[in-house]
């Protein structure tokens, strides 16, 4: 019984070695930050480490003992070192993950490392395309600028020192109508490129000095999602969603604190140039420790509805179009879903968007309205069609559930009433599945499950087979 008592004791000592080695190689991964001013290692240069493992930078102890000599003591009192005021013991130990920074590449290891982006590794535009077909239904012209777009900027990433030919930054503005895939589309594009991805919502963001985000917010974003990597995060990718939200507000007299003021300030990062962003959180404070990012490899990605911007649209199309004897009729605009493929700069420019933020989103394009036939191909077509989710959770109870053409049709249409596009039919689903979700559990002898039109317009039942027999209709409890 000894000899297993010390092969059990030295199994848990290795545990606990190797936990052991695993956190100090993660902690050595993360600079330390100056517990008084919270800037990093890579800005101050070394530390001088005092008990609980604080670090104070040579900037603020200078500052403490030049106020010790002057008769004062407010950082003694601010770090604990007086034991009249505080206790070391009593000092926060460590600062939090969210705020550690990763340690920066030094020249040689920059220059051992394998290339974040190699030429011959970014996929080509057909292949991003192709990857984009398996997830998102429709929009061709969409996905084949988005896939352009996106091998181009990555190439300029991965040549950008090999040449003395600077290629610019090309971000990109997306139009759509609501539920009609724009952040599907950029969530897919981040995951296949395997490169961070931050997505923002642009009515959060305000001038700097007034409550709300600032412009460097969305950045820090980018950061948290790189795990506080900065070398990685300088080749992420930023949406910025509800970007219609930050147009410039008519008739007021009020200061434009969250419209054009932050056009003017998105200006700088859609640009490209080193800016200071708070790390582990969204707005600059004393205890919050700041780092330098560069945005000049950063692809931004506006997107929005702009909702009366085909208004605009059909007020240019009609005022080209009404004058001589071929003039077109007033009305001959109204009914057209796909207006806002018509969308130029000077349409924007009226909606309220500053020709300078327009000029650093060189690539614009608008999503089609999703028509009936397109939802009911984004029921059952893509990869994660929320059909098949459902036919997945009935086949782990061993039930196959089928839904006919039929009643594929009258989803749509209910969606179509919603006006809401792609997101409708989420809450259609929802709502008529419950009572089949509840009951189906039931009985164990249910084999299959087909949905009917009749049962989509609640006027019938959804068709039963039990096993080893023919169909049969079955009342649900709860359907009347």
């Amino acid at each position: 019984m000894s000899d297993d008592y010390k092969e059990k004791d030295n199994i848990l000592e290795d545990i606990d070695k190797e936990k052991s080695e695993k956190e100090n190689k993660e902690k050595d991964s993360y600079e330390e930050v100056c517990y008084i001013c919270r800037r990093p290692e890579s800005k101050v240069g070394k530390m001088l480490r005092i008990p609980n493992n604080i670090c104070i930078c040579s900037d603020c102890m200078q500052k403490t003992f030049d106020t010790i000599n002057s008769n004062g003591m407010p950082y003694m009192d601010l770090m604990g070192l007086n034991p009249n005021m505080m206790n070391l013991n009593n000092i926060q130990k460590d600062v939090p993950k969210n705020q550690k920074l990763k340690k920066k590449k030094t020249e040689e290891e920059r220059a051992e490392a394998p290339k974040t982006f190699d030429i011959k590794n970014i996929p080509s535009p057909h292949v991003i395309k192709g990857k984009l077909d398996d997830f998102v239904v429709g929009q061709e012209q969409a996905k084949k600028i988005l896939s352009v777009a996106v091998y181009n900027h990555y190439k300029r990433v991965a040549t950008d020192t090999m040449d003395d030919i600077e290629i610019e930054k090309s971000n990109v503005l997306m139009i759509g109508p609501t539920g009609s895939g724009k952040t599907f589309l950029v969530k897919t594009l981040a995951k296949l490129l395997d490169v961070p991805l931050a997505i923002t919502d642009a009515t959060s963001l305000t001038e700097a000095g007034y409550i709300g985000d600032d412009v460097e917010s969305v950045v820090s974003k980018l950061l948290a999602a790189a795990d506080n990597d900065v070398e990685k995060a300088e080749n992420g990718i930023i949406f910025i969603d509800e970007i219609d939200k930050i147009a410039k507000k008519k008739n007021t007299n009020n200061r434009d604190v969250s419209g054009e003021s932050v056009q003017q300030g998105l200006l700088k990062l859609l640009e490209g140039s080193e800016v200071e962003v708070p790390v582990g959180a969204t707005s600059k404070n004393a205890m919050v420790p700041l780092t330098t990012v560069n945005t000049k490899n950063i692809l931004f990605i506006c997107g929005g509805a702009f909702p009366d911007l085909d208004t605009i649209i059909k007020s240019r199309l009609n005022k080209q179009s009404s004058i001589g004897f071929s003039a077109d009729l007033k009305d001959k605009y109204d009914s057209d879903p796909n207006l806002l493929l018509k969308v130029t700069v000077e349409d924007l420019r009226e909606f309220g968007m500053i020709p300078e933020f327009l000029g650093r989103l060189p690539i614009m394009f608008s999503l089609e309205g999703l028509t009936r036939d397109m939802l009911i191909k984004i029921l059952k077509e893509p990869r994660n069609a929320i059909l098949k989710q459902y036919q997945k959770l009935l086949a782990l109870d061993e039930v196959c559930l089928e839904f006919d053409d039929a009643a594929l049709e009258a989803i749509a249409e209910k969606a179509m009433e919603k006006k809401t596009g792609a997101r409708a039919l989420r809450a259609i689903i929802e709502d008529f599945m419950l009572d089949i979700m509840y009951e189906i559990p039931k009985d164990i002898n249910i084999g299959k499950v087909t949905i009917t039109r009749d049962y989509i317009e609640k006027k019938g039942v959804p068709q039963i087979e039990m096993r080893g027999s023919h169909y049969s209709n079955f009342l649900l409890e709860g359907n009347n």
